[in-house]
């Protein structure tokens, strides 16, 4: 039995996991938060990246890489980290949730010829997150530090880059460059014309390494895997293969799924990401998930076991209710200047376990629609995987699988990502055409029934669809 490693660096900690490479069994885990900035004057949404290794260390304390033959690395997407030509460090790392590059992503839309124009060329619209847009920003606002920058690294490339112990050669791999914005899913290349369009020059850029390609060994010996993105290596540690389909209920929703094509939309909804498998990743996000339960949970007084428990005392279609969850606007559908609405309000479903009811279909609806935006583009979806802490919830979980129409898997929790980097270096280690098969433990599959199930949740997205389409006519059709 050999053992690999997964880490995975998100916006706040650093998690690892040891895992048999064989099974995936996880061996030994630690996890660390990152520590604050030293300097008092690191803007939100920065830092320097020195401290990913601080937290690395911690996460790493008590021998929990001892035995450790190999090491993928997970880290959040879309952050911008410039060095300048000697290999330095120029400003602290922008992070892929900084909201500055809003009038940057917006300027560049247009200067390429909008939506259509961006998807043709990336597979993408880029929005304020994509490394592309900080390099406008920081052509506009700090053109110094824009001159001084020869190369930019994403999080996980700077990370492989230390543990190799600064190699000449860079690297990333396919999954983390497409989310750049000036790389490519569907070409496979970079696009030094978007970078010089953003920044005012060309880049050094890592190499884009294959999804079992190791990124090199460290100075005592481990090899080291390509790395990827943090949805990517979720993808991986999940186990997704082409059919399934993941609906991540954060605060807001991320819907993506395994495909074996790169989804083109001019229109803009769908992101064409790649996959850390050789595949890709097509996805679209929703402004509002969980955040819907939580805000009715607090109007009636409830936590959010305490909203499900109320809505499990309701009936399919809340007795008429409908809530329409675009409480911060929406991206999917395209309503980004909408307001929730709250309709089919009668004497009889007047009460707080029919409203509890509503807020768990809407949110559910809501993401149902998403999921049928990929399957408008040809995307298959046969299975789905619920993510996040709402998803565990009983009356997410019981109206899920009626109202997505396929059976859906509720993972039990964990560190999904890290154990996806492990997977992708336990698959480096053997040299495979395919990743080893690791099981998901303790993960609940519910199937919907035909008989009931099926019509049931097709009846209460019909009610649903009529009032969207009453109050916000432009997505009828």
């Amino acid at each position: 039995m050999a053992i690999v490693a997964g880490i995975d660096s998100s916006t706040g900690r650093t998690r690892i996991v040891a895992c048999d490479s064989g099974t995936g069994a996880v061996l030994r885990s630690g996890k660390a938060p990152h520590p604050a900035p030293e300097d008092p004057d690191t803007r939100p949404g920065e830092t320097d990246p020195q401290l990913w290794l601080h937290s690395l260390g911690d996460a790493a304390a008590g021998g929990l890489l001892e035995g450790v033959r190999a090491i993928g690395v997970s880290a959040q997407q879309h952050g911008m980290i410039g060095l300048d030509a000697g290999g330095v460090l120029v400003r602290p790392a922008i992070l892929w949730n900084d909201p500055r590059s809003s009038g940057a992503a917006a300027a560049l839309l247009e200067e390429l010829g909008g939506p259509a124009a961006w998807t043709a060329a990336i597979g993408a619209v880029p929005g304020p997150t994509y490394t592309v847009a900080k390099l406008r920003w920081l052509a506009e606002f700090e053109p110094a530090n824009a001159r001084r920058v020869a190369e930019v690294l994403l999080p996980h490339d700077w990370l492989v880059w230390q543990l190799l112990g600064h190699p000449k050669r860079r690297t990333t791999d396919r999954g983390d460059a497409s989310g750049t914005g000036y790389w490519s899913p569907v070409t496979g290349e970079y696009r030094q014309d978007l970078v010089a369009l953003a920044l005012g020059h060309e880049l050094r850029l890592p190499d884009v390494l294959g999804p079992a390609e190791p990124a090199g060994h460290t100075p005592e010996g481990l090899l080291i895997s390509a790395g990827t993105g943090d949805n990517m290596a979720a993808a991986l540690g999940l186990g997704l293969r082409p059919g399934d389909a993941v609906v991540s209920l954060g605060s807001s929703g991320t819907i993506f799924a395994v495909h074996e094509q790169a989804v083109v939309d001019a229109t803009g909804l769908v992101s064409s990401f790649a996959d850390a498998t050789g595949r890709h990743l097509p996805m679209v996000a929703t402004l509002n998930a969980a955040q819907v339960l939580r805000s009715t949970a607090a109007l009636l007084g409830r936590d959010l076991e305490g909203l499900s428990d109320l809505a499990m005392q309701s009936s399919p279609g809340a007795y008429g209710l409908v809530l329409l969850p675009y409480l911060d606007g929406e991206r999917t559908p395209a309503l980004p200047h909408a307001a929730g609405t709250l309709t089919g309000m009668r004497a009889e479903s007047m009460a707080p376990q029919h409203l509890a009811r509503a807020a768990v279909e809407g949110m559910l609806c809501n993401s149902a629609d998403a999921l049928d935006v990929l399957r408008a583009r040809g995307v298959e979806v046969k299975r789905v995987f619920l993510l996040g802490a709402a998803g565990r919830l009983e009356a997410v979980r019981h109206v899920a699988p009626q109202l997505f129409g396929v059976p859906v898997v509720v993972p039990p929790p964990g560190a999904h990502a890290a154990r996806g980097a492990a997977r992708q270096a336990a698959w480096a280690l053997a040299g495979t055409p395919e990743p080893p098969q690791w099981e998901l433990p303790e993960a609940v599959t519910v199937t919907p029934d035909a008989g009931h199930d099926l019509p049931v949740g097709s009846a209460v997205r019909q009610q649903y669809r009529a009032a969207r389409d009453q109050i916000h006519p432009e997505t009828a059709g």
